[in-house]
């Protein structure tokens, strides 16, 4: 019965998977068809801004469209080792919140990596002006604040025994 309700679990939570990704996509379609080839959108003056953006990089605009087969390789290997944690989380209430991040990574790792198959650049569009941050989109906020947060959790939350439990790695004797 616990197996099952954890393959369910692990299942059900292709649904905000799927629902994250549409709306990420959503965004980008509307960007485009609002935005491309036209001025900004101002939001809030010297603030915040709605910028059309082509991004042949890494997040934020790192790398350049050289490494682009970096990408095509690497977004599909780290997907296998999100989706096994998500599978360790499944059903596990002491790591459900690990069990959400896997949900935002995938999710954010999935809709830039649509982007980058399909039109060979992933489209951003939010730029805050006010420091000159890198342009963005929704899957990059997906993906930094699901670092962020394993970062934390990983640090202050869950203890060398906890991942034992699960068995992501193994204390050596």
């Amino acid at each position: 019965m616990k197996n099952l309700n954890k393959i369910k679990l692990f299942f059900m939570a292709f649904l905000p998977i799927i629902l994250l990704i549409l709306l990420d996509q959503l965004s980008k379609i509307w960007i485009v068809s609002n935005l491309k080839d036209k001025a900004d959108i101002i939001l809030i003056p010297n603030v915040l801004q709605l910028h059309y953006l082509e991004n042949t990089g890494a997040a934020f605009s790192i790398m350049n469209h050289n490494m682009m087969w970096f990408f095509y390789i690497i977004t599909p290997l780290i997907s296998i080792v999100l989706f096994y944690i998500l599978w360790k989380c499944a059903g596990n209430k002491k790591h459900q919140l690990l069990y959400w991040i896997m949900i935002f990574l995938i999710a954010g790792a999935f809709g830039n990596y649509i982007d980058r198959i399909y039109q060979k650049y992933v489209v951003d569009f939010i730029y805050v002006s006010l420091i000159n941050f890198p342009v963005f989109n929704i899957a990059d906020i997906y993906v930094t604040c699901s670092v962020i947060m394993l970062f934390i959790t990983v640090i202050f939350l869950y203890s060398e025994e906890d991942f034992e439990e699960l068995g992501l790695f193994k204390h050596g004797n």
